[in-house]
């Protein structure tokens, strides 16, 4: 079968949740035993998200090869199980890059270079680059921003070209939102009527729309919509509010979304593969997850996307350990030695958040203190561990003023534990880092190994199954001593004083085997005190939880006990 593209838009407002449906799409589709990948573009000019203020565009989050990537690859991941890698995530800056440097190799022979064809020849090559590399049967494209939006132009006017180009293997969905007007007592069908009509002035005819509303909505607004936008009827579907995000792919089902696409698309009506009966099983837990577990989430980004992978993650987790996960966010900025106790006691766990720069940095010290002197779960990533390893050299091995080269750059003295400075620097600069000046797209990126050390709770989590799935285990899961997770940082573990924090009861329990770097610490005296290098968060999904989150909550759920 030829390669199927799946162009959604979204009309009226943003935030309507495209991620979510495309992630959604993506799933229906394997269940019917297709292979599917997923991609975003974003319309703003930034290269990528990674030197974005995570109050402007919630958390970047990374691929496997490293690319710093809108928060929607997560769901897209979560959802279908794929690993997203570069070729995912492409923004308009990237465009532009990519096209100035032909531009400059003299690739264009001397051409005039504007945006029709140069941007748009860029926009569809880029579009057809996955299936290129890999043949996939579907390849969904979601395009960020709202219809009618300038900079949105060129990528609509790609998918115009492509349609035309591909015929039948191409199709457009667009989602628009169906706002109700309490005051009157009745949804209003204009706004997306207009939707439609923008969408329409750009030679664009969306041949299945989506209709985002807060409540139920009646045929008789399907066939409305449809009448004057010139859908047919059965490729009208509605997307209401769900309980769980995780509902969405099933309510879509019901309404048969994936039968309309497979029908536009003239692939064959494939038998359901049995891909959605493990969703429908943790649909299940969810709904008999009752109890909740309170996990208490330290970071300085009072915003929910800054940490969606996080939530998720232990959301995910408690419910196959049959709980609901309360998440409260606490601001580190607001922790002080007087109110950190009023603050965590409530708390079964503590995730002290990952994050960059000085501000909010002494409130996370000071709740690891104390949850270690408390002997509270306290699961610390990527910041969040080098916050532990800053407190245990402060508080146990006597180094009064440690702190990281990232906070602290000032040459270091010697570590002399006598008078009253003792500046070491136990989180340092990584060597390869010391001569990048760029900021964006120069940490440590992407997927790396790392040894555990056997006997290690690291390695007892690792080891121990997560979940029972048909589905593969795949990165990040249990089954091996040498895992390989994603990574996001600039600055280290200072391997000088590893003996120091071995002897005195911090062990380093995963070592990445080609860099020596410290990669996981633990105390193994504690109930669960582990610091992380690497985000686990970002692989993992619905179906593969993963191991390091669920035995986080287990022992949350043991310490509320």
């Amino acid at each position: 079968m030829e390669t199927k593209y799946i162009f959604v838009t979204g009309g009226v407002v943003s935030s309507l949740g495209k991620g979510i449906i495309s992630a959604s799409i993506g799933k229906l589709l394997q269940a019917r035993g297709y292979k599917v990948t997923i991609q975003k573009f974003d319309p703003y000019i930034n290269i990528d998200p990674g030197t974005l203020n995570p109050y402007e565009h919630g958390e970047c989050y990374v691929t496997v090869d490293g690319m710093e990537t809108d928060l929607d690859l997560g769901h897209y991941e979560r959802f279908t199980d794929i690993k997203t890698t570069r070729n995912n995530s492409v923004t308009t800056g990237r465009i532009y890059q990519a096209v100035i440097e032909k531009e400059r190799r003299g690739d264009y022979l001397g051409k005039t270079i504007q945006v029709v064809p140069h941007i748009t020849d860029e926009i569809k090559r880029c579009i057809k680059e996955n299936a290129s590399h890999d043949h996939f049967d579907f390849v969904i494209s979601e395009i960020g921003g709202t219809i009618g939006d300038i900079e949105s132009a060129p990528f609509m006017e790609a998918i115009r070209q492509l349609r035309w180009e591909m015929g039948r293997n191409a199709v457009n969905i667009h989602l628009t939102y169906v706002p109700y007007l309490r005051a009157a007592g009745e949804f209003k069908t204009k706004p997306t009527q207009h939707s439609v009509k923008e969408l329409q002035s750009m030679g664009i005819q969306p041949d299945i729309l989506i209709l985002r509303t807060e409540h139920h909505l009646e045929d008789a607004i399907l066939h409305k919509v449809a009448s004057f936008c010139n859908v047919e009827p059965e490729c009208v579907v509605q997307s209401e509010d769900m309980a769980s995000i995780y509902e969405v792919p099933v309510n879509m089902q019901h309404q048969g979304l994936d039968i309309a696409i497979l029908r536009k698309l003239g692939a064959p009506l494939q038998l359901e593969s049995g891909g959605l009966v493990s969703w429908y099983h943790f649909l299940h837990l969810q709904q008999e997850a009752k109890e909740e577990v309170h996990i208490g989430l330290v970071g300085k980004y009072d915003l929910q996307d800054a940490y969606k992978s996080i939530r998720e993650s232990l959301s995910l987790a408690a419910i196959y350990c049959g709980r609901k996960a309360k998440i409260h966010f606490i601001n580190s900025e607001e922790i002080t030695a007087q109110n950190v106790a009023e603050k965590l006691d409530k708390m079964a766990g503590i995730v002290i958040c990952p994050g960059f720069g000085q501000r909010g940095i002494e409130g996370k010290i000071i709740a690891v203190e104390y949850g270690r002197t408390h002997d509270i779960p306290t699961f610390g990533i990527c910041l969040g561990m080098q916050m532990m390893v800053i407190e245990f050299a402060r508080n146990v091995l006597g180094y009064k003023d440690a702190n990281s080269a990232e906070m602290r750059p000032t040459p270091q003295p010697l570590p002399e534990k006598e008078g009253s400075n003792h500046w070491v620097n136990v989180i340092d600069l990584m060597e390869e880092q010391k001569s990048i000046t760029q900021m964006g797209g120069t940490m440590r990126l992407g997927a790396y190994d790392c040894q555990l050390v056997e006997g290690s709770k690291v390695y007892e989590a690792y080891m121990q199954p997560t979940v029972s799935t048909p589905l593969p285990i795949g990165e990040g899961q249990g089954g091996g001593s040498v895992i390989k997770e994603r990574h996001r940082h600039r600055y280290e573990f200072n391997n000088k004083y590893r003996e120091e924090y071995e002897a005195a009861g911090m062990k380093c329990v995963g070592i990445n085997p080609a860099a020596d770097l410290v990669e996981i610490v633990e105390i193994p005296e504690k109930k669960w005190y582990i610091g992380t290098q690497f985000h686990p968060e970002y692989s993992s999904t619905v179906l593969h939880p993963h191991p390091l989150f669920m035995s986080f909550v287990r022992a949350c759920i043991d310490n509320s006990k």
